[in-house]
Parts: structure tokens; sequence; C-alpha cells
């Protein structure tokens, strides 16, 4: 997938980070519910990313939080600093309105990312939030629906927006 796709979505010189903004709990992946959530960590997550963007003339900016309040401000501030924002808001999916005004007022594209299918766990899993702010939402495919997020985006991302 990184040969094609690098070629087809090169970032604009001097390309804004993708902000890849991470929810509570996401800290414990690699040790929590691996049946679930997969094995790798959240550094393994990161580096994926990393690598990803790079492949398409992006840097990334990872942050994990499991305040909710911590991540409202991260939203925020990527709509001055930002290209595009990843969001895997963790339970906060499920949960907040604060989170879902946030993305509403970010200009730039968003992707939610849940690495479980969560449409296929308990029922209170099924509604999100965010999805609203969302451009498209990704699940179910483990670390890999990041990097397919990161595609999206700079699928997206305009060179206006970018720089």
């Amino acid at each position: 997938m990184a040969g094609p796709a690098s070629n087809r979505h090169p970032a604009p010189a001097m390309a804004k980070p993708i902000y890849v903004l991470n929810g509570p709990n996401l800290n414990l992946l690699g040790s929590r519910e691996p049946e679930v959530y997969g094995h790798e960590t959240l550094d393994d997550l990161r580096q994926r990313c990393e690598q990803k963007a790079k492949t398409l003339g992006y840097s990334v900016e990872f942050r994990q939080s499991n305040h909710e309040g911590e991540l409202v401000a991260w939203i925020q501030e990527a709509r001055n600093d930002a290209s595009g924002l990843i969001v895997n808001a963790g339970a906060f999916t499920h949960t907040s309105i604060a989170m879902l005004d946030a993305l509403l007022a970010c200009p730039v594209p968003i992707v939610e990312v849940h690495l479980s299918n969560i449409f296929t766990r308990e029922e209170f899993r099924h509604r999100s939030y965010i999805s609203k702010a969302a451009k498209g939402v990704i699940c179910g495919f483990g670390g890999l629906g990041y990097e397919l997020a990161i595609e999206a985006l700079a699928a997206a991302i305009s060179p206006g927006d970018a720089g």
C-alpha cells in the first residue's frame, strides 16, 4: 500500500503534521484485553503512524490522554497546527459531547479510528458521538486502521489546508 500511494498524495512543502489523538486506556495497549485490542503497544502504533506518514511526506504529532479536557484542548490546538486529525477517543467515543463540539469546530479533515469493530461489541459501543464530525470511520482492523486513516487524510488534505 505504501508504494503507489506515496506518489498519489505528496504532501505540500512545509506541511503541518497529522495529529493522532488517543483517548483513555489506550496507554495499556498490548496488555489490556489483547483478545480484543491485539498485542501491539501504543508505541508500536506511534511507530506505524510515523512510518506511514513519512512515506506520504507528513510528520505525526502522536498523543494519548486519559483526560477528556486534555483531548479537547489538543483538538482545539489542531485547528491551527494540524493538516488533518485522527481520533481514537476510546470510551469517550460513546460519551463525550465536549469532544464532538471541539471536533465540529475543527476545520481540518478528521478520521475516527477504533482498533476493534465497535459494532460487534456491547450495544453501548455501537453509538459514536464523534462520528458526526468525522470525514470517515475506520474500525476493526487493529493497528492497520491508523495507517488507513493516514492514507485517507493524505488524500483529503488539499494543498491550501496543509501549509
